[in-house]
């Protein structure tokens, strides 16, 4: 049985406004699904770009598998994203017309084992808008307390 992998980037969800979500698929190195299988990866401050109708993920760090040999990967180098061509042309129309950004949500693995990324077509957020959202998770945790309050 294999162990699921769920490495989340919390800071686009707090920063960006998400539109559209998509799953992709990761062209990787043997020492590098390794490094994710373990859980260390990190796609905090990764975002995705297009280069030639091919999308690659960038600064996403993955950590040297420390039991391979001399053949090791790059922490921090370029990644090809595996999508639908159909998938590639809109979203890369919607980048270029709109002012869009993609940005990585989530890495994970599947039941078979393989590592897919997540990646938001996303709208950044302005200041007051972020304080707004703050203010409704708030009061939605204040009436959610109050409940169970009042259940008990």
């Amino acid at each position: 049985m294999l162990k699921t992998v769920n490495i989340l980037n919390k800071r686009a969800r707090f920063d960006y406004e998400i539109i559209d979500r998509y799953t992709a698929g990761i062209v990787l190195a043997g020492s590098e699904i390794k490094s994710i299988r373990l859980g260390k990866a990190s796609i905090a401050e990764s975002f995705c770009e297009f280069h030639d109708l091919e999308l690659f993920a960038i600064n996403t760090n993955i950590e040297e598998y420390t039991f391979s040999r001399s053949f090791n990967h790059a922490p921090k180098s370029e990644r090809k994203l595996l999508l639908n061509k159909k998938e590639l042309k809109s979203l890369n129309k919607s980048v270029q017309n709109q002012g869009l950004t993609i940005v990585p949500l989530r890495l994970f693995t599947n039941e078979k084992g393989m590592a897919k990324l997540e990646i938001g077509l996303c709208r950044g957020r302005k200041n007051y808008d972020k304080r707004e959202n703050l203010k409704e998770q708030d009061t939605k945790r204040d009436i959610a307390r109050i409940k169970k309050e009042f259940r008990t």
